[in-house]
Parts: structure tokens; sequence; C-alpha cells
């Protein structure tokens, strides 16, 4: 079943962009320009994910925060404030109402997808061993096999490999890639990311890693 996430936004070009952005990478979104109509929608089927605007027509956002941390069976939803709220204060109420990340408007949707895939892997149970055919990564001894040969790979070319594999619905740009496997914190350099795509493809094959130029990178399996 594909992640749900309800975007409670006011705006209806932003929760348009919203909407098929997330859309695109094979989220099930369903927008809301209210309080009233989310709460019904919510009553209905909770989502996995809720992307919250603090100022509505009808409610505040920080209300709808509060009632939603109210009930301890929604402590696995994760709520993302998206707000155009830039003060300090706001961010610290709303992170210590129960806010799991805040992001600022006008946001970057690249820094969108980011969060809300990040948000993705915490709900994503934890497997160790990938068998997907031609090619199996295990994990816990890091060890990969293309077509019945082990391959001897590097860390970060296991971790590379694996980042594409664990995110094969959707293309990667070079610099998700880049920081979820070295981190954010060491700036992002595309010759060393691509020195190492280069590396694992003459490893394995020139097909199992696509170039979708323009993008980023996607495994064809």
């Amino acid at each position: 079943m594909a992640f749900l996430i309800y975007s409670i936004e006011d705006d209806k070009d932003i929760a348009q962009i919203i909407n098929r952005t997330l859309a695109k990478q094979g989220y099930e979104v369903y927008s809301f320009g209210n309080g009233k109509d989310f709460f019904q929608a919510f009553k209905e089927r909770k989502p996995d994910l809720i992307l919250l605007d603090l100022m509505l027509p009808d409610y505040s956002g920080l209300d709808i925060l509060k009632t939603v941390r109210q009930d301890s069976n929604n402590d696995e939803i994760d709520v993302i404030i998206v707000s155009a709220k830039h003060m300090l204060v706001d961010k610290v109420e709303g992170l210590d109402l129960g806010a799991d990340d805040y992001i600022e408007k006008p946001f970057d949707l690249l820094e969108l997808m980011s969060r809300v895939n990040a948000k993705l892997r915490r709900h994503k149970k934890p497997q160790t061993h990938l068998d997907l055919g031609n090619l199996v990564l295990d994990q816990s001894k890091r060890e990969c096999f293309y077509n019945g040969k082990r391959i001897d790979l590097t860390n970060k070319e296991f971790d590379i490999l694996l980042t594409l594999v664990k995110n094969n619905t959707k293309v990667m740009t070079r610099e998700e890639i880049f920081n979820q496997v070295w981190g954010a914190e060491y700036g992002f350099e595309t010759r060393t990311l691509d020195m190492h795509i280069k590396s694992i493809r003459k490893k394995t094959s020139d097909d199992l890693i696509k170039t979708v130029y323009g993008m980023g990178y996607k495994v064809e399996l």
C-alpha cells in the first residue's frame, strides 16, 4: 500500500504543486484547504504523514497539531509543518507541540521530497536481505551478488547501490544520493559521486544504474 500523505494547505497553487510533486514519486496524496475537511477525512482514514500549514481559514495549524497529538494512537503519524512563519519562536512552538519537522515557505521541492522520503524510511520495516532477481544485497554482511557472482564493492559503493535499490520507484537526484551516503555536512561533490557510480557499473553492468539526464540516477532491475 502506498505511503499516505494528507496536505493541509489553503493556497491552491502551493497545494497543487505539493500534490503533483509527491504523487509523481509514488505517494498517495490528498489535499485539504481547511481543517474541517481534513478532520472529516482523518476520521475515516489516518495518513502516514501530515504536511501542515499553520495559517488556515478556519483552524489554527497548531490547534490541528494539538488535536492529533492528544491521541496516543496517532504517535506513529509524522507531522511536517510547512509555513511562511520564519520566527524561531514559531518553529520551537510547533516542534514542542509534537511536529517532527518544520519547512519554511518558500520551500525548495527537492528539500520537501528529501524530508518526506526521510519519514518514509522511518516507517519501512528494516530488511537485511534484498533479493531482486539478478541483484542480491545482504545488508548485515554488506555483500553484493550480481548474476550469481559475488561483487566486491567498497563501503561507499555498497551504500550508493543500496540507496538506489531502496528508492527504486523513483529517480534520485545526485544531491539526494550524496546526502544519504556521505551526509549533507560534507558538501555536495558531483564528481565524487559520479566516479563511484562509474566504478559500480564497471563491476556489475552498464545497464544496472541508469542515468536520467537532467535529473539523476535510478536502478534498472
